[in-house]
Protein backbone atom coordinates (compact mmCIF):
# COMPACT_ATOMS: atom_id res chain seq x y z
CA UNK A 1 0.00 0.00 0.00
CA UNK A 2 1.43 3.49 -0.60
CA UNK A 3 2.62 5.52 1.70
CA UNK A 4 -0.32 8.32 0.75
CA UNK A 5 -2.93 5.68 1.25
CA UNK A 6 -1.83 5.20 5.06
CA UNK A 7 -1.34 8.52 5.67
CA UNK A 8 -5.12 8.77 4.94
CA UNK A 9 -6.50 6.26 7.09
CA UNK A 10 -4.23 7.11 9.42
CA UNK A 11 -5.11 10.82 9.74
CA UNK A 12 -9.04 9.82 9.67
CA UNK A 13 -10.60 10.58 13.93
CA UNK A 14 -11.10 8.18 16.55
CA UNK A 15 -13.69 6.06 16.25
CA UNK A 16 -15.44 6.79 19.70
CA UNK A 17 -15.47 10.20 17.73
CA UNK A 18 -17.20 9.03 14.45
CA UNK A 19 -19.61 7.88 17.18
CA UNK A 20 -20.12 10.75 18.30
CA UNK A 21 -20.01 12.86 15.74
CA UNK A 22 -22.58 11.32 13.91
CA UNK A 23 -24.81 9.56 16.95
CA UNK A 24 -24.21 6.28 16.28
CA UNK A 25 -25.34 4.48 19.23
CA UNK A 26 -25.79 0.80 18.66
CA UNK A 27 -29.04 -0.58 17.91
CA UNK A 28 -29.96 -3.92 19.54
CA UNK A 29 -32.58 -4.12 17.07
CA UNK A 30 -29.72 -4.48 14.14
CA UNK A 31 -27.63 -6.59 16.44
CA UNK A 32 -25.00 -4.02 16.50
CA UNK A 33 -22.05 -4.10 19.06
CA UNK A 34 -19.18 -2.29 17.78
CA UNK A 35 -15.47 -2.92 17.98
CA UNK A 36 -13.94 0.27 18.32
CA UNK A 37 -10.34 -0.79 19.55
CA UNK A 38 -8.19 -0.20 15.81
CA UNK A 39 -5.28 -2.43 17.04
CA UNK A 40 -7.89 -5.24 16.95
CA UNK A 41 -9.61 -4.53 14.31
CA UNK A 42 -6.03 -4.87 12.81
CA UNK A 43 -5.61 -8.19 13.99
CA UNK A 44 -8.99 -9.53 12.72
CA UNK A 45 -7.75 -8.48 9.43
CA UNK A 46 -4.62 -10.15 9.65
CA UNK A 47 -6.53 -13.55 10.69
CA UNK A 48 -7.30 -13.59 6.75
CA UNK A 49 -4.06 -13.58 5.61
CA UNK A 50 -2.24 -11.52 2.72
CA UNK A 51 -5.00 -9.37 0.89
CA UNK A 52 -3.44 -7.40 -1.33
CA UNK A 53 -4.68 -9.41 -3.92
CA UNK A 54 -7.89 -9.36 -2.75
CA UNK A 55 -11.20 -7.89 -3.30
CA UNK A 56 -12.91 -8.03 0.40
CA UNK A 57 -16.70 -8.79 1.27
CA UNK A 58 -17.52 -7.36 4.99
CA UNK A 59 -21.01 -7.13 5.66
CA UNK A 60 -21.99 -4.79 8.74
CA UNK A 61 -19.44 -2.40 9.03
CA UNK A 62 -20.94 -0.23 11.25
CA UNK A 63 -19.01 2.74 11.65
CA UNK A 64 -15.99 1.38 9.64
CA UNK A 65 -13.33 -0.09 12.99
CA UNK A 66 -13.14 -3.18 11.11
CA UNK A 67 -13.05 -1.67 7.55
CA UNK A 68 -9.95 0.59 8.23
CA UNK A 69 -8.60 -2.28 9.44
CA UNK A 70 -8.82 -4.00 6.33
CA UNK A 71 -7.82 -1.17 4.26
CA UNK A 72 -5.07 -0.50 6.33
CA UNK A 73 -3.40 -4.49 6.08
CA UNK A 74 -3.62 -3.63 2.40
CA UNK A 75 -6.62 -4.86 0.65
CA UNK A 76 -6.80 -4.39 -2.79
CA UNK A 77 -10.44 -3.42 -2.77
CA UNK A 78 -13.46 -3.69 0.08
CA UNK A 79 -17.16 -3.92 -0.44
CA UNK A 80 -18.94 -3.34 2.64
CA UNK A 81 -22.99 -3.65 2.74
CA UNK A 82 -24.20 -2.19 5.79
CA UNK A 83 -27.94 -1.69 6.50
CA UNK A 84 -28.02 1.09 8.70
CA UNK A 85 -27.93 4.57 6.80
CA UNK A 86 -26.58 6.19 10.04
CA UNK A 87 -23.48 4.34 9.22
CA UNK A 88 -23.05 5.78 5.47
CA UNK A 89 -21.21 9.20 6.39
CA UNK A 90 -18.72 7.77 8.85
CA UNK A 91 -17.80 5.15 5.69
CA UNK A 92 -17.72 7.76 3.21
CA UNK A 93 -15.07 8.89 5.41
CA UNK A 94 -12.92 6.15 5.15
CA UNK A 95 -13.54 5.85 1.46
CA UNK A 96 -12.25 9.49 0.96
CA UNK A 97 -9.21 8.16 2.62
CA UNK A 98 -8.72 5.23 0.88
CA UNK A 99 -9.52 6.71 -2.66
CA UNK A 100 -10.73 3.93 -5.48
CA UNK A 101 -10.64 0.81 -2.69
CA UNK A 102 -14.26 0.70 -1.04
CA UNK A 103 -17.44 0.35 -1.94
CA UNK A 104 -20.43 1.18 0.34
CA UNK A 105 -23.64 -0.48 -0.24
CA UNK A 106 -26.76 -0.08 1.72
CA UNK A 107 -29.22 -2.25 2.46
CA UNK A 108 -29.53 -6.33 4.10
CA UNK A 109 -26.92 -8.91 2.89
CA UNK A 110 -29.21 -11.45 3.25
CA UNK A 111 -31.17 -9.39 0.25
CA UNK A 112 -28.10 -8.20 -1.87
CA UNK A 113 -25.92 -9.93 -4.65
CA UNK A 114 -22.74 -8.45 -3.94
CA UNK A 115 -20.93 -10.63 -6.72
CA UNK A 116 -21.43 -8.00 -9.80
CA UNK A 117 -19.32 -5.34 -7.14
CA UNK A 118 -16.66 -8.33 -6.42
CA UNK A 119 -13.68 -9.40 -8.59
CA UNK A 120 -11.88 -12.79 -7.87
CA UNK A 121 -10.24 -13.81 -5.61
CA UNK A 122 -12.44 -12.57 -2.85
CA UNK A 123 -12.65 -13.33 0.90
CA UNK A 124 -15.04 -12.75 3.65
CA UNK A 125 -14.26 -10.90 6.72
CA UNK A 126 -16.67 -9.27 9.08
CA UNK A 127 -17.83 -8.93 12.39
CA UNK A 128 -21.37 -10.33 11.75
CA UNK A 129 -24.37 -8.55 13.09
CA UNK A 130 -25.41 -11.43 15.86
CA UNK A 131 -29.30 -11.80 13.88
CA UNK A 132 -28.17 -12.45 10.84
CA UNK A 133 -24.59 -14.28 11.59
CA UNK A 134 -25.56 -18.13 10.89
CA UNK A 135 -27.87 -17.69 8.34
CA UNK A 136 -25.24 -15.70 6.15
CA UNK A 137 -22.72 -18.51 7.00
CA UNK A 138 -24.94 -21.39 6.00
CA UNK A 139 -25.50 -19.61 2.68
CA UNK A 140 -21.96 -19.43 2.10
CA UNK A 141 -21.47 -22.91 3.05
CA UNK A 142 -24.10 -24.30 0.57
CA UNK A 143 -24.13 -22.73 -2.95
CA UNK A 144 -25.43 -23.92 -5.59
CA UNK A 145 -21.44 -24.66 -7.06
CA UNK A 146 -18.48 -25.82 -5.41
CA UNK A 147 -15.83 -24.17 -4.93
CA UNK A 148 -17.90 -21.37 -3.86
CA UNK A 149 -16.89 -17.63 -5.34
CA UNK A 150 -14.96 -16.95 -2.02
CA UNK A 151 -11.54 -18.51 -1.09
CA UNK A 152 -12.30 -17.95 3.13
CA UNK A 153 -14.35 -16.85 5.20
CA UNK A 154 -12.80 -15.17 8.58
CA UNK A 155 -15.77 -14.09 10.25
CA UNK A 156 -16.73 -13.05 14.29
CA UNK A 157 -19.52 -14.92 16.17
CA UNK A 158 -20.71 -15.45 19.56
CA UNK A 159 -18.14 -17.70 21.14
CA UNK A 160 -21.23 -20.63 21.25
CA UNK A 161 -22.09 -20.27 17.97
CA UNK A 162 -17.98 -20.14 16.59
CA UNK A 163 -17.73 -23.36 18.93
CA UNK A 164 -20.60 -25.54 17.36
CA UNK A 165 -18.18 -24.39 13.46
CA UNK A 166 -15.58 -25.90 14.67
CA UNK A 167 -17.31 -28.96 17.38
CA UNK A 168 -15.88 -32.40 17.12
CA UNK A 169 -18.18 -35.48 17.40
CA UNK A 170 -19.25 -36.62 20.81
CA UNK A 171 -19.32 -33.16 22.26
CA UNK A 172 -22.45 -30.69 23.02
CA UNK A 173 -22.08 -28.38 20.72
CA UNK A 174 -21.82 -30.58 17.29
CA UNK A 175 -24.18 -30.56 15.05
CA UNK A 176 -25.47 -29.36 11.52
CA UNK A 177 -23.25 -26.22 11.56
CA UNK A 178 -19.98 -28.26 12.07
CA UNK A 179 -21.11 -30.91 9.37
CA UNK A 180 -21.93 -28.63 6.90
CA UNK A 181 -18.95 -26.50 7.68
CA UNK A 182 -16.39 -29.21 7.78
CA UNK A 183 -18.13 -30.89 4.78
CA UNK A 184 -16.37 -28.22 2.94
CA UNK A 185 -13.90 -26.04 4.59
CA UNK A 186 -11.17 -26.45 6.68
CA UNK A 187 -12.67 -24.72 9.94
CA UNK A 188 -10.57 -22.97 13.12
CA UNK A 189 -10.81 -20.22 15.85
CA UNK A 190 -7.85 -17.68 15.60
CA UNK A 191 -9.37 -15.08 17.85
CA UNK A 192 -11.13 -15.41 21.31
CA UNK A 193 -12.85 -11.70 22.05
CA UNK A 194 -13.86 -10.99 25.75
CA UNK A 195 -17.36 -9.04 25.98
CA UNK A 196 -15.70 -5.44 27.04
CA UNK A 197 -14.13 -5.69 23.36
CA UNK A 198 -17.52 -3.86 22.26
CA UNK A 199 -19.56 -0.95 22.26
CA UNK A 200 -22.35 -2.15 24.41
CA UNK A 201 -19.89 -4.61 25.60
CA UNK A 202 -22.91 -8.07 24.34
CA UNK A 203 -23.36 -10.59 27.11
CA UNK A 204 -21.43 -13.25 26.03
CA UNK A 205 -17.86 -13.83 24.48
CA UNK A 206 -17.21 -13.48 20.92
CA UNK A 207 -14.54 -15.33 18.70
CA UNK A 208 -13.34 -15.30 15.04
CA UNK A 209 -13.18 -18.35 13.04
CA UNK A 210 -11.30 -18.72 9.94
CA UNK A 211 -12.60 -21.32 6.84
CA UNK A 212 -10.79 -22.32 4.00
CA UNK A 213 -12.58 -23.80 1.17
CA UNK A 214 -12.08 -26.78 0.31
CA UNK A 215 -11.33 -27.93 -3.49
CA UNK A 216 -14.06 -30.06 -3.25
CA UNK A 217 -15.73 -31.65 -0.50
CA UNK A 218 -13.89 -34.07 1.88
CA UNK A 219 -16.07 -37.11 1.33
CA UNK A 220 -18.40 -37.58 -1.90
CA UNK A 221 -22.52 -36.61 -1.02
CA UNK A 222 -25.41 -34.83 -2.55
CA UNK A 223 -25.65 -31.55 -1.07
CA UNK A 224 -29.28 -31.57 -0.61
CA UNK A 225 -29.55 -35.02 0.78
CA UNK A 226 -26.68 -34.55 3.48
CA UNK A 227 -28.46 -31.25 4.31
CA UNK A 228 -32.09 -32.92 4.41
CA UNK A 229 -30.30 -35.86 6.40
CA UNK A 230 -28.49 -33.84 8.97
CA UNK A 231 -31.03 -31.81 9.73
CA UNK A 232 -33.10 -34.33 10.48
CA UNK A 233 -30.93 -36.12 12.71
CA UNK A 234 -29.78 -33.32 15.01
CA UNK A 235 -33.81 -32.06 14.94
CA UNK A 236 -33.98 -34.80 17.39
CA UNK A 237 -31.14 -35.16 18.38
CA UNK A 238 -32.01 -37.21 21.84
CA UNK A 239 -33.47 -39.97 19.97
CA UNK A 240 -31.72 -42.93 18.65
CA UNK A 241 -30.94 -42.62 14.65
CA UNK A 242 -33.37 -45.76 13.80
CA UNK A 243 -35.92 -43.02 15.01
CA UNK A 244 -34.61 -39.81 14.45
CA UNK A 245 -34.24 -41.20 10.70
CA UNK A 246 -37.62 -43.23 10.68
CA UNK A 247 -39.15 -41.50 6.87
CA UNK A 248 -36.67 -41.50 5.53
CA UNK A 249 -36.41 -44.84 3.91
CA UNK A 250 -38.52 -47.42 5.01
CA UNK A 251 -35.24 -49.70 5.47
CA UNK A 252 -33.66 -47.30 7.55
CA UNK A 253 -31.81 -49.42 9.79
CA UNK A 254 -30.01 -51.75 6.79
CA UNK A 255 -28.96 -48.46 5.60
CA UNK A 256 -27.59 -47.11 9.08
CA UNK A 257 -25.58 -50.87 9.24
CA UNK A 258 -24.24 -50.12 5.77
CA UNK A 259 -23.35 -47.06 6.52
CA UNK A 260 -21.49 -48.43 9.69
CA UNK A 261 -23.54 -46.15 12.06
CA UNK A 262 -25.44 -48.65 14.58
CA UNK A 263 -29.47 -47.82 14.27
CA UNK A 264 -29.05 -47.45 18.49
CA UNK A 265 -26.70 -44.47 17.69
CA UNK A 266 -27.16 -40.81 18.30
CA UNK A 267 -26.31 -38.13 15.90
CA UNK A 268 -23.50 -36.35 17.94
CA UNK A 269 -22.03 -39.55 17.96
CA UNK A 270 -21.69 -39.87 14.74
CA UNK A 271 -18.47 -38.30 12.49
CA UNK A 272 -19.05 -36.18 8.82
CA UNK A 273 -17.62 -39.56 7.14
CA UNK A 274 -20.38 -41.78 8.28
CA UNK A 275 -23.00 -39.10 7.91
CA UNK A 276 -21.68 -38.80 4.01
CA UNK A 277 -21.71 -42.76 3.63
CA UNK A 278 -25.36 -42.58 4.88
CA UNK A 279 -25.81 -39.90 2.75
CA UNK A 280 -24.48 -41.30 -0.43
CA UNK A 281 -27.00 -44.75 0.48
CA UNK A 282 -30.38 -42.83 0.59
CA UNK A 283 -32.97 -42.78 -1.68
CA UNK A 284 -32.36 -40.23 -4.36
CA UNK A 285 -28.82 -40.50 -4.03
CA UNK A 286 -26.56 -40.89 -7.72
Amino acid sequence: MSAGGATGLEALPPLSHVIAAHGLAPRKSLGQNFLLDLNLTAKIARQAGDLAACDVLEVGPGPGGLTRGLLTEGARHVLAIEKDPRCLPALAQIAGAAPGRLTVLEGDALAIDPLAHLTPPIRVVANLPYNVGTELLVRWLTPEAWPPVWETLTLMFQREVAERIVARPGSRAYGRLAILAQWRCDARIVMHLPPGAFTPPPKVSSAVVHLAALPAPRYPADAHILERLVARAFNQRRKMLRAALRGAAPDIEDRLVAAGIAPTDRAETVDLERFCALARLMPGAG
